[in-house]
């Protein structure tokens, strides 16, 4: 399939995990792809090498979209394509701090950290890309895409800390907002997932805790599975493609079921 044949893509968080798998299956399918990264440059290179493998023109550029200054580094990768026709807001953070009911396992800090990042940092993105992808709606007449990573957290009000899912509850509401506001040159949607088998969890638990979570997760959701990001990734491809042309300011819950469970 070569459905985003001459599109450009730019991917924030997209050195690994999740945001790889979305970068490198849009370039896969035609897309040119901007790849962000604000500390692992080195994965940052790898995930830019497979797009490139797929035939993708590819740009990688550091920068902090928690940082007024940083998404606008972004925005002027894409400029220099002409327009932006798919927005991926995929960086994320979190603190760890599991038991939710210990209101001195989090600081301010921690809750500013998190907000600049999951919250702040999508509108910044948003703000600095407006124009952009304005410009291929009226070059193209089709809708521009712009998908929020959300969490399974932000819906059911768990996770890794308190912080974390009411950030994403947060996303989830600017979604809506936006999808509204946007409308009909943009549309915004966002997806959920649960569990992803990524260092996301790996870096905060040891080889033995995190393999034991698998089996907790593959056990404990209805489908008897627990999802990687490529995974979650082809749900996000249905939001970034024509296939959901007539869909915006949607919230898709990707996590085999695990909602219906807690």
């Amino acid at each position: 399939m070569n459905d985003f044949d001459g599109r450009i893509a730019l991917v924030t968080g997209s050195a690994t995990g999740l945001g790889r798998s979305i970068a490198v299956k849009l370039a896969e399918r035609g897309a040119d792809v901007i790849i962000n990264y604000s500390r692992s440059a080195a994965e940052a290179e790898e995930a830019a090498d497979l797009c490139r493998t797929a035939g993708s023109q590819v740009q990688v550029v550091q920068a902090n979209v928690a940082d007024t200054a940083g998404c606008k580094a972004l925005a002027q990768a894409a400029e220099r394509r002409g327009r932006l026709d798919i927005l991926v807001n995929n960086a994320g953070i979190t603190r760890h701090a599991q038991d939710h009911s210990d209101l001195n396992a989090l600081s301010k800090a921690d809750f500013m950290d998190t907000y600049e990042v999951n919250v702040v940092g999508p509108y910044l993105m948003l703000q600095a890309t407006k124009a952009l992808l304005e410009t291929a709606y009226q070059t193209t007449q089709r809708s521009s895409t712009v998908l929020n990573t959300s969490s399974i957290a932000g819906v059911k009000g768990i996770g890794s800390s308190v912080a974390y899912a009411t950030s994403k509850g947060a996303l989830n509401t600017m979604t809506v907002s936006l999808a509204r506001a946007l409308a009909p040159a943009i549309r915004v949607n966002a997806i959920c997932p649960g569990f992803i088998g990524t260092r996301w969890f790996k870096d905060a638990m040891d080889e033995d805790a995190f393999e034991n979570k698998v089996r907790m997760i593959e056990n404990k959701t209805p489908l008897g599975v627990a999802s990687g990001p490529d995974d979650i990734a082809d749900a996000a491809l249905f939001f970034l493609s024509d296939a959901s042309r007539h869909v915006t300011g949607e919230l898709l819950l990707v996590d085999a079921g695990m909602h219906l469970t807690t």
